[in-house]
């Protein structure tokens, strides 16, 4: 584990769960996981930080019979995660102008999609809903229906439970792989990368290889 790999992981999931935050405050609406993780939070009068992480360790559970291995990317993610919601959401204030709000919201999917091109570039494995979502589809379903039947019944069930769905929540899903798709790339080190910055010329050329993989793991991208 180099420590540019590691400096970059956890500086990714600390900018996801404020991402999260700033969804949160700008009450357009959520993701569909923060949608239930939301749900939850109103019913039980659990903090969200600490529902995100419950969910996370329940999820990892359900690897189990799928035999999928988590890496330390997929234990740090349970673990941090919801605690840098929590500590995020206790110093953003409520923002109330309806101007204000979409800012936030913009920057609250910038800053998701630019934590994603972090942690998931720093190769230390998937989030635990994506790893749930590559295990089902390595028993032979397919990987967009997989994710699609995962991200609509989390989705239902949050907003069942009272969790924020709006436009925002419209907006993320149309913009969330587009962005990563093009953030990716200029944070995937390989394993043995080294404290010096990755060459610039050589992260950009051929840009095609390049392009086909940031594709491939926008999948994982998902805390």
């Amino acid at each position: 584990m180099s420590p540019r790999r590691l400096l970059q992981l956890h500086a990714g999931l600390a900018l996801y769960g404020l991402s999260i935050a700033l969804l949160v405050r700008a009450d357009l609406g959520l993701d569909s996981w923060d949608v239930l993780h939301q749900g939850l939070a109103r019913r039980t009068g659990i903090p969200l930080g600490w529902v995100i992480n419950a969910v996370g360790v329940l999820v990892l559970l359900a690897w189990i019979p799928l035999r999928q291995r988590p890496g330390y990317g997929t234990v740090a993610n349970v673990a941090l995660v919801g605690l840098a919601t929590e500590a995020a959401l206790a110093v953003i204030p409520d923002v109330r102008q309806m101007a204000v709000r979409w800012v936030v919201l913009i920057a609250a999917i910038l800053a998701n999609a630019l934590a994603t091109g972090l942690y998931v570039g720093a190769g230390f494995g998937p989030g635990p809903r994506d790893g749930l979502m590559t295990g089902l589809a390595a028993r032979g379903f397919s990987i967009g229906r997989v994710r699609t039947g995962i991200e609509l019944a989390v989705l239902a069930t949050g907003w069942l439970l009272g969790g924020t769905v709006g436009p925002g929540t419209v907006l993320y899903a149309l913009t969330i792989g587009p962005l990563v798709h093009r953030l990716l790339p200029y944070f995937t080190l390989s394993k043995g990368a080294s404290n010096a910055s990755p060459d610039r010329h050589h992260r950009q050329h051929p840009a095609e290889p390049s392009r086909r993989s940031g594709h491939r793991l926008v999948h994982q991208g998902r805390a």
